[in-house]
């Protein structure tokens, strides 16, 4: 298979690498994540993530506390996650480098862009953590913002969701799914798939995006040689 990008920035839900159990870290889940980065690497892909903590933690659990604690307490989680999926990573001999937008180099380097573009020159992966190191930010706006500072060539959004519907496919049955979507539209209509900062910034910058089911059979290489999947968002 011949990948159609060469530079993708990955964003991975931490509910999805939490598995059917809702929370944690589900190893199986990880190990098939792992595969198939390996095997888009080995096609000459550049890749960075950015891996959400819902599975441990969300910014609106705290309904008592203080916003910017909670969404600290959100960004810690992220680095659990990637610290996770870098030893995995490197168990199957990926040379691999975590990144945080907070400063904590006991078990980080910093995010600098001029290093996550060394790193991938010299085939390493690149987890970026921490999401943006500011509170009010979700994870899908870190990924955005990294996703046009690297330039990368599409934005990879892996969900526990197929795609983007007209409204959520779990609460109602006849939910529409969108082959192709714009982000005017997801902007104007309010879509909650994906962010709407995140959306906007995608959008001015022309970087596209493809949402789509982690747990679906090689979703991710699929995704990386343009195989029809899942749901693309770009201003077309």
């Amino acid at each position: 298979m011949k990948p159609k990008y060469k530079r993708i920035l990955i964003k991975l839900s931490g509910e999805a690498l939490a598995g059917k159990a809702g929370h944690g870290l589900d190893e199986d889940v990880i190990s098939d994540v792992v595969e198939e980065i390996a095997r888009i690497r080995e096609m000459g892909v550049q890749i960075g993530l950015v891996i959400g903590g819902g599975n441990f933690w969300r910014g609106r659990q705290g309904k008592q506390m203080d916003r910017t604690t909670a969404d600290h307490m959100g960004m810690l989680a992220t680095v659990m996650n990637s610290l996770a999926m870098m030893d995995a990573l490197e168990q199957r001999g990926i040379p691999t480098r975590v990144q945080t937008a907070l400063i904590m180099t006991s078990v980080a380097e910093p995010y600098i862009l001029r290093r996550t573009l060394r790193h991938f020159e010299k085939g390493r992966i690149v987890i970026m953590a921490c999401g943006t190191g500011n509170p009010y930010c979700s994870t899908d706006t870190a990924a955005a913002l990294r996703a046009c500072e690297i330039q990368a060539d599409v934005l990879l959004m892996a969900k526990n969701v197929n795609g983007i519907y007209d409204s959520d496919p779990k609460t109602n049955p006849k939910a529409i799914k969108y082959d192709h979507i714009n982000y005017l539209d997801i902007i104007k209509n309010g879509i909650k798939a994906m962010d709407t900062t995140a959306a906007t910034m995608c959008m001015e910058n022309g970087v596209p995006a493809l949402a789509f089911a982690l747990d679906e059979k090689d979703s991710l290489i699929r995704a990386v040689c343009g195989e029809k999947i899942g749901t693309l968002i770009d201003n077309n």
